[in-house]
């Protein structure tokens, strides 16, 4: 077994690993925690879309959807539908470089994980039939449609790398592909592909969690030894580009609402010795009140509400990128002028030393929260394994980053910045045209047209329509579960003070971090409707600066600590979250206190705040999603309700709010008799308590009213809100009523209860809309938890030209669900929620997450256990009774947001009245 030590940066702490290479190639990197009931896989090919060539691209994406969907020895869909009803989850990802799959379970699942990942790693392709190719190509497409089509500024990285990289450069195109490309693949096409990049010996699997070591490394080489070996694939070397001049693109963007400005100059490759140094510029250039593009666009010139620089180093060439997202109706000339001013300046000027001691301290504090979980662990092990040839890599990787200086900084600006040629776009709302860069070249962006009919129905395809592969090990049969683990709850410590504040603790010493936060019960559900808006104003303001200490110096003080605070408002609260190395916390922790016991109140600052939430709400009406979330809860709660107003308001509720309202609300939400305190990580209950304390001594101790609420409307006949979203590609779905509080006994019954319509991938409107219809990328269903009654709803983003289809699988869904729900149902999910807890409290944000829950409800500390006991006596009649209560077809009211041409006569044919309404009276109408 081989270990590795962090460096001075990281303490004490080391990370043990055993490596190993199978005969066929495959690397093998073992990493033992027993922290937790859990194991993770990480398996990492290395194919990206940088292996594909012109006219094939979207193969390694492409693969990565595939390889989920069916293998030869291991039933058809239990790749997405298994390891969830095994209490674990799973996914994929595709970029430039790599293809990844991952999967986390219980410890007792492990052999059934390993005979799942072996089988898709070495005996999946036969079973790509034209069928399943045809299918998964329209999920490939909705993908693509939700995330770039359908989304505003969604083409900008595309259009750069196409502008960026040479037309024979393995990053000229997107992950994603060209549509076209994808469209044309033939079986052979795919076949070649996977034979050329999908041996192990172009492979890395790493297993971190709990497991023995010996015993584990021979089901390794059983399952995974027998795999053929692929041909031999080389290490691709750097490829940097250059470009002889600057490029300037534009786009007329139909969802962007805010003019968006990028520069992107050619930089590196990953672990070039200048990449660390172009990551800190990044940070330095954008991050912080003395970051000169901050202070040249969003403080001097007021421009601006988001600017941002990062370096991004893939394998083969990298690039530095500026981004700007500008004010409303702000010419990009005048932001290009102010990137110009700001780079000017920092040539001339610099930049404080102590801005870099202030990021590397972060890093430290990211470090740690980068390692939490197994899974984490897992993918660090696997990066520097399949990049480096050497799991232990992270050691340097961590020295190189703590080595930059302040004059690398300034060396790595000179060279790969100041003057250097750029690739910049101008992305505009559509109908303004002229905010764009004067002269700029209108970008090749190519849009799917989706027409009515024009896929072909899925193909229905069966088990036997491939052959086997012979294997001398037997993997015909599911392998049985192991000894069962044990799962424990966290360990849940709660106080009550005297002046009212409750104080929760979990302690967890596995790393020297603590998460915290101090909740105040309220927030947005308290404040006046004609005032929307507000509490999301004063959290926002709260975090500039206190009494004592200017923006500034409250930036330097946390940014030398390491450590994170802010300030947040929320729909039933006003919550401060923190993060820290353990031992900072006392000083982290005094910090909290000051921001909420001595708020600033700058004028000049609550200006920018304010100018920055209204400049997000004109954002949003570009937003489908977000369109479709603001129509459910005004059809839910009505315009005399406080939910029926979003959290940060609309144009008209927010622009009459000042100051004075900010210094009013916050003398009346404040208090200890709302507060409380949530601490979880390397801390004990004694030093949680005492924390406790000095906030009380800061705070008032008063009763803190409750408005009366405006009652829930009953649920109206059954009809369909339309929003029209002129060119929409997708249509956004939701279907909703409202249904109770965690507060309310019950509502477990119906978390229960919904999970096998929607809960995840494995349940039915998932299987149903993605897997046998190709629609959508996703279909899901919640029950919001909220103070006062949440919704009960399902949501997906479906292709244009199946709206209406989508809709009516929806609705008979829902009305045969209860049908559907058996004993196996019922034992499907009492596994998911059982054994899903071991993955489910792995990190300090789960389970301080966990305890805001708790104090936010009024939930007994040992509520796990409850629910547990709960559970386990829950009958199918009485699971049956909460879905025909609280989920029947004739209370929901049905949402849809999409292009009105094509979908408004479609829509007539649901059955139900249409009743239109427009995204600009949910963003921006009073209350009526």
């Amino acid at each position: 077994m081989i270990f590795f030590a962090l460096p001075a940066l990281a303490g004490e702490l080391t990370i043990p690993y055993e490596r190993f290479t199978l005969d066929n190639g495959l690397e093998v990197v073992l990493h033992q925690d027993r922290s937790d009931p859990i194991v993770a896989i990480a398996t990492l090919v290395h194919v990206g879309s940088s292996r594909e060539v012109p006219g094939r691209t979207g193969f390694a994406h492409f693969f990565e959807h595939m390889s989920f969907n069916d293998s030869e020895n291991v039933p058809r869909g239990a790749n997405r539908k298994r390891i969830e009803e095994l209490g674990g989850n799973r996914n994929g990802g595709t970029n430039r470089d790599q293809t990844i799959y991952y999967e986390v379970v219980p410890s007792d699942a492990l052999e059934k994980l390993l005979w799942i990942d072996s089988d898709r790693l070495g005996y999946m392709i036969n079973t790509v039939t034209e069928g399943a190719l045809e299918n998964e190509k329209q999920v490939v497409k909705n993908e693509k449609r939700e995330r770039n089509d359908n989304a505003p500024y969604g083409h900008a990285y595309s259009v750069i790398s196409a502008n960026l990289y040479p037309a024979d450069h393995p990053y000229h195109w997107p992950v994603i592909g060209s549509l076209a490309d994808l469209q044309a693949a033939t079986l052979t096409d795919v076949r070649t592909f996977y034979d050329r990049w999908y041996g192990p010996n172009n492979a890395t699997l790493v297993l971190a969690g709990d497991f023995e070591i010996e015993p584990t490394k021979e089901l390794i080489r059983a399952y995974f030894g027998e795999i053929p070996r692929g041909p031999e694939v080389e290490k691709p070397a750097p490829q940097p580009v250059t470009l002889e001049a600057s490029k300037s693109l534009k786009h007329l963007d139909s969802f962007a609402r805010l003019p968006d400005l990028m520069l992107a100059f050619p930089t590196v490759e990953q672990f070039h010795e200048d990449s660390y140094a172009l990551d800190a510029l990044g940070e330095i250039l954008s991050d912080g009140k003395r970051a000169a593009l901050y202070r040249e666009l969003v403080e001097k010139r007021q421009i601006a509400q988001y600017v941002a620089a990062w370096n991004n180093a893939d394998e083969i060439a990298g690039a530095f990128t500026i981004r700007v997202r500008a004010n409303p109706g702000v010419d990009l000339d005048e932001v290009k002028a102010g990137v110009d001013a700001a780079l000017a300046d920092f040539a001339a000027n610099g930049f404080d030393p102590a801005d870099l001691d202030r990021i590397k301290a972060r890093q430290e504090r990211q470090f740690y929260e980068g390692i939490q979980s197994v899974l984490d662990k897992a993918f660090s092990l696997a990066t520097y394994q399949a990049y480096r040839g050497d799991p232990g890599f992270l050691t340097e990787d961590l020295a190189r980053t703590k080595a930059v200086t302040a004059d690398d900084v300034k060396r790595v600006f000179s060279t790969w910045v100041e003057a250097r040629p750029y690739v910049m776009t101008s992305f505009v709302p559509k109908d303004a045209p002229e905010l764009a860069v004067e002269g700029a070249e209108t970008a090749a962006v190519v849009e799917e047209e989706v027409v009515k009919g024009a896929e072909a129905p899925p193909a229905v395809v069966t088990d036997g329509d491939y052959e086997k592969t012979p294997t001398v090990f037997d993997r015909s049969s599911e392998p049985a579960l192991g000894e069962p683990s044990t799962v424990e709850p966290p360990a849940v410590v709660h106080s009550e003070r005297p002046d009212g504040m409750g104080v929760w603790v979990i302690e967890q010493h596995e790393l020297p971090l603590v998460q915290f936060s101090v909740s105040f019960d309220g927030g947005h559900r308290t404040e006046p409707i004609e005032r929307s808006g507000l509490t999301a104003l004063l959290a926002g303001l709260m975090n500039e600066g206190t009494r004592g200490r200017t923006p500034e110096e409250l930036e330097d003080a946390l940014g030398q600590l390491g450590a994170d605070l802010r300030v947040s408002g929320e729909r039933d609260g006003i919550v401060l979250r923190g993060s820290c190395l353990a031992s900072q916390f006392d000083t982290v922790f005094a910090l909290a206190v000051e921001m909420l016991t001595e708020p600033r109140f700058d004028p000049v600052e609550f200006e920018r705040v304010y100018s920055e939430q209204l400049a997000s709400l004109e954002a949003r009406e570009g937003s489908a999603q977000s369109i479709a979330g603001l129509a459910l809860n005004r059809e839910l709660y009505g315009p005399d309700h406080i939910y029926g107003w979003p959290t940060d308001g609309t144009r008209e509720t927010v622009a009459p709010i000042g100051l004075k309202d900010l210094k009013k609300r916050y003398k009346q939400v404040f208090s200890t008799r709302v507060a409380n305190l949530q601490v979880v990580g390397d801390l004990d209950v004694a030093a949680a308590e005492r924390a406790g304390a000095a906030l009380a001594a800061g705070l008032r101790t008063k009763a803190v009213a409750e408005p009366a609420h405006a009652g829930i409307p009953e649920s109206g006949p059954p009809e369909v809100v339309f929003v029209d979203i002129p060119g929409s590609k997708q249509s956004v779905l939701y279907a909703g009523s409202v249904a109770m509080s965690p507060r309310d006994p019950a509502w477990f019954d119906l978390d229960v209860a919904h999970r096998r319509l929607g809960g995840g991938s494995s349940a039915q409107l998932f299987q149903t809309l993605r897997i046998a219809k190709g629609y959508t990328y996703g279909a899901y269903s919640f029950a919001s938890a909220r103070s006062l009654p949440g919704p009960f709803g399902m949501t997906t983003s479906v292709r244009a030209n199946v709206t209406l289809e989508s809709l009516q699988i929806l609705r008979d869904l829902v009305t045969g669900y209860a049908d559907t729900f058996d004993e196996g149902e019922l034992d499907i999910t009492r596994t998911v929620i059982t054994k899903g807890e071991s993955v489910d409290f792995e990190t300090l944000d789960a389970r301080l997450r966990y305890l805001e829950t708790l104090s936010a409800y009024g939930l007994p500390p040992d509520l796990m256990a409850r629910r547990q006991a709960r559970l386990a006596e829950l009958g199918v009649d009485d699971v049956r009774a909460t879905i025909g209560r609280w989920m029947a077809p004739e209370r929901l009211v049905w949402i849809v947001v999409g292009d009105g041409e094509t979908q408004r006569a479609e829509l007539e044919k649901f059955g139900l009245p249409v009743r239109e309404v427009s995204a600009a009276s949910l963003n921006g109408e009073g209350p009526t």
